[in-house]
Order: structure tokens, then sequence, then C-alpha cells
């Protein structure tokens, strides 16, 4: 990692907690994690449901935790049924989203025509996008990676200002890897997050490619974390199933620091 750019580690807790459970989830990650705050941006991005309940205890407890949603509808308002809009999220005090995740792509039609509405409408009410690219086994297999994820990362971040790319979180998934056990080797997992950055770079300037986090995620855990995060383009992680036990976030959480 960068020393010149400030880690992070955030966890998404995909369609697991009741509100209850997520509370006991944040009390015991704060507990765990304290001592790091300092060093390590640490997010954690509940359902829905349970953001309201984060919120609360973040704001109650003077947490340094970010929060973060796992999706976000791109307009205003309206006849959306199921949507959550921008101006919700700002009502719950959330600083992140995460947008194209390979699952609401695959699963929900998410594309990269969506995901750059997504990130324009988050960057006008002041949330942090984390945007989620990465290639399937196929891909990977042809070698086609670094060609398929620089066209998500140019359709997607298209029409940004220098200062909201230089803000940017890009969350680097590779679709064999997420819940598999499999992992690229941290060189080749950097290798992508260093092509990422160059392509920030061509559209939005050194200083913006130098300033935007990139984090690795797909089975993300405490036996594996510290390789990547000794990689120099690498800033963190986007943990999946490790987020949710404490101890197991906890150790990726030191690991970045």
């Amino acid at each position: 990692m960068s020393g010149s750019r400030t880690p992070m580690v955030a966890g998404n807790w995909k369609m697991f907690t009741t509100s209850g459970e997520g509370a006991v989830l944040i009390d015991h990650v704060q507990d765990v994690v304290s001592d790091v705050w300092d060093r390590v941006d640490v997010v954690v991005c509940p359902p829905f449901t349970g953001l309201k309940a984060a919120s609360t205890i973040i704001e109650l407890d003077h947490l340094r935790l970010g929060l973060g949603a796992q999706d976000v509808h791109w307009e205003e308002e309206g006849a959306y049924t199921g949507a959550i809009a921008p101006r919700m999220l700002v009502d719950l005090r959330c600083n992140y989203c995460i947008v194209g995740h390979s699952e609401r792509r695959e699963y929900f039609g998410e594309t990269d025509e969506t995901v750059n509405l997504k990130v324009h409408a988050l960057h006008r009410h002041g949330i942090t996008p984390i945007v989620c690219c990465g290639e399937s086994l196929a891909l990977y297999e042809a070698g086609k990676t670094e060609e398929f994820v620089r066209g998500q990362i140019r359709a997607g971040l298209a029409g940004l200002t220098a200062e909201q790319a230089s803000a940017l979180i890009v969350a680097y998934e590779p679709i064999w890897a997420i819940g598999t056990g499999h992992t690229p080797t941290p060189e080749k997992a950097n290798d992508v997050a260093r092509m990422i950055r160059a392509t920030v770079g061509a559209m939005y300037g050194p200083p913006a490619a130098q300033a935007a986090r990139v984090l690795y995620g797909g089975s993300v855990k405490p036996e594996n974390a510290s390789m990547f995060f000794g990689e120099p383009d690498i800033d963190g992680a986007l943990v999946g199933g490790a987020a949710l036990k404490a101890d197991a976030f906890s150790d990726i959480v030191h690991a970045a620091s």
C-alpha cells in the first residue's frame, strides 16, 4: 500500500443480519478495531433494513466507523418500488455506497451505464461511491482481464470532475474469486490495480490517479489479507463473508494498519 493514501477496509454484509444482529456486530467490531481508527478507514455496509440502527449506534457512541449502503437508485424520487434514493441515504448519514457489485450485475441487470448514473447521483449528494469491477473466470482464462476491467472503469467513471475522481474508491473483485476461496496472486491483483489507477490517470490526470484508492475484494480473509496489502497499488479491501465475524474482520483491518 502507498503511504500517501489512507488504507480502507469495508465490510459488505450482503443479505445477512437483521437490524438487531447488525447492531450487535457493530458493537463487537468497534471493540476490536478502535485502536487503529487513526490509521485505517473502517466501513460497514449493512442491508438497507440495518442502516438506521447502524447509523444511530455510530452517532450516539461517537464511533469512527464509516457507514455504507450496498446499492442506490440514481433518481431523486419516483415510482421505483423497492428502490432507495440517494437523499434517503443522506438522511441515514451514509458516507459511502457500493455500486456495480458483480452480484448486482449478474442477478439484477446492473450495467456500466447504470453504474455511471449511480456514481453521479451519489456525488451530487456528497456520498462517496465504492465502484466495483472485475472479470469472469472465462475472461480471466482468456487473458482479457485488463481489457475488460479497463472498459468497466472508462464507462462507469465517465464524466466526473478531477476532484470527484480524486475521491474515488474502486474495488477490484474478480468474479471467479468471490466466495470461492480462490484468489489471484497478490502480484496479479496489483497489476490490475495499477492498470485501474493508470486508467483513472488517463481520464482525469496523474494527481487524481495517485489520490484514488483501489481496494481488492474476493475471498479476502485474515490468512491472506497482509499479502494483498503488501502490494503498492492495493489500498485495502472490500470484505464479504469475513466481515460478518468481528474477530476475522478485525484481523483484516489490523493487517491494513
